[in-house]
């Protein structure tokens, strides 16, 4: 099921690991064409072309495009106790390491009266997008709610894709489990779209009159969340009218793992990341041969007797996943940085050691008792994290996601004064005399 890849006394650069990696194929830039014309729909008809989209993607016209009050409330009656434990478990500890993500604002003095402040202001208006095709997400609720909430954004939006299978007064809704999510985090402005036209619903606006006063939908300044490669085309199509977090891609789990590591847990841990999605990518990295047979081994079993084992098979055994052969702990490590996995388990002698060293990752999960499962729900930290290897350069979510530093600048007439001269300096270096100009106008100063 799992293809192994040996790089052993193949001493690969950088460049040349990417390049033989398992990895998804995810053309974003080819979903374009097909998002292009939705997006010119939501924006042209408003609500109209949500309820025909709807009608058409998800097999279901909502009674309104906003989810009623009434709904919101039934959905946390109705919610199992235990799930609503679960989720509130996961709201305060979620909550409290995010908490500690505050930023707080920094003023440099620079001596003579010359400041630079750096405030940290939040984005005015959110839509967070919640995925809901082969599963349902109430998770990603409190992965981009709580961090916004935190960063003090004052006005919150939730999408997430009407269900077809809803009945009674769930209806043409989000599942009920979604907005039970959404009524506990105090959400109240959740709308049933989804998909590319959910993006493009919360760039554009658009007012639904079924909702009456409760049915505008204003423009937001930011959409966060994940989805299928219809919503991050249309993040990227709609970049610049809204800013984005970032285009997700499949998810993807990555384990370096020694001797030490039991089979049984790396096989299952591989496993739940490919139930999410059969272009899921899950990757051993691994010097032991011992243990790359025994996960194998272990993998075939696990996944045959799995609920989705159709999924978990086909991800496992496409092109973007895979066992991968190293010579050493120090070959493994060059192995993961250049993967830039969402998920790095690392479950060798001296995890903590081993994981300090790791360059590149979204989220890094360190020993024998800290699988990502754990990360997807209550570990406090957030799962919405860069995939396809953009984790060398990009963050996952989190409470910085919504906020701006601005820089705030005072000058006193001594500070300017005292510096006037370099700026003239450099303006005349650069050939714009005008800035200079601008200097030379309070301070008498003159061009050399």
């Amino acid at each position: 099921m799992l293809a192994t890849i040996d790089l052993r006394s193949q001493p690969l650069g950088a460049r040349q690991l990417r390049a033989v990696l398992p990895r998804a194929e995810y053309d974003v830039e080819a979903a374009l064409d097909a998002v292009r014309p939705i997006s010119d729909d939501v924006h042209d008809r408003g609500a109209a072309a949500l309820y025909d989209l709807a009608e058409r993607f998800d097999g279901v016209r909502p009674s309104s495009l906003r989810v009623p009050q009434e709904v919101l409330e039934a959905a946390v009656d109705t919610l199992d106790p235990a799930v609503r434990t679960a989720l509130e478990v996961a709201i305060e500890r979620t909550r409290a390491v995010h908490a500690d993500q505050r930023r707080t604002d920094t003023t440099t003095d620079l001596g003579g009266g010359g400041t630079v402040t750096e405030r940290w202001v939040p984005v005015e208006r959110v839509g967070l997008y919640v995925p809901g095709g082969r599963a349902v997400y109430p998770s990603s609720v409190v992965m981009n709610v709580v961090p916004a909430q935190i960063a003090g954004v004052g006005s919150l939006a939730v999408a997430s894709p009407p269900q077809k299978e809803n009945v009674g007064v769930f209806a043409g809704y989000p599942h009920p489990t979604i907005l039970a999510a959404c009524a506990l985090l105090g959400v109240d402005e959740v709308w049933a779209m989804g998909g590319a036209q959910a993006v493009a619903g919360f760039a554009h606006g658009f007012e639904d009159e079924a909702a009456g006063e409760r049915g505008e939908c204003l423009p937001v300044s930011l959409v966060t969340g994940p989805g299928n490669i219809y919503v991050a085309a249309a993040k990227r199509l709609l970049k610049g009218i809204v800013g984005i977090d970032a285009e997700a891609g499949p998810t993807e789990i990555a384990v370096l793992a020694d001797a030490t590591a039991d089979p049984e847990h790396v096989a299952a841990d591989l496993i739940s990341q490919a139930e999410h999605d059969p272009m899921a990518g899950s990757v051993l990295v691994t010097e032991s041969t011992e243990l790359a047979d025994a996960v194998a081994g272990a993998v075939e079993r696990r996944a045959a007797a799995t609920k989705h084992s159709e999924r978990v098979a086909e991800a496992l055994s496409g092109r973007q996943s895979a066992i991968v052969l190293v010579d050493d702990l120090d070959a493994g490590l060059r192995v993961v940085d250049a993967y830039a996995a969402e998920h790095l388990e690392v479950i060798t002698a001296d995890a903590p050691a081993v994981a300090a060293r790791v360059r590149s990752a979204g989220a890094i999960f360190v020993g024998a008792h800290s699988p990502v499962s754990l990360g997807d729900y209550v570990a406090g930290s957030n799962h919405v994290l860069p995939t396809g290897g953009s984790a060398a350069h990009s963050s996952g979510l989190s409470v910085q996601s919504f906020l701006r530093g601005i820089h705030v600048v005072e000058y006193s007439e001594q500070a300017l004064a005292e510096v006037a001269p370099h700026v003239l300096a450099l303006s005349e270096a650069e050939d714009l005399p005008a800035h200079g100009e601008a200097i030379s106008a309070r301070t008498g100063e003159a061009l050399r």
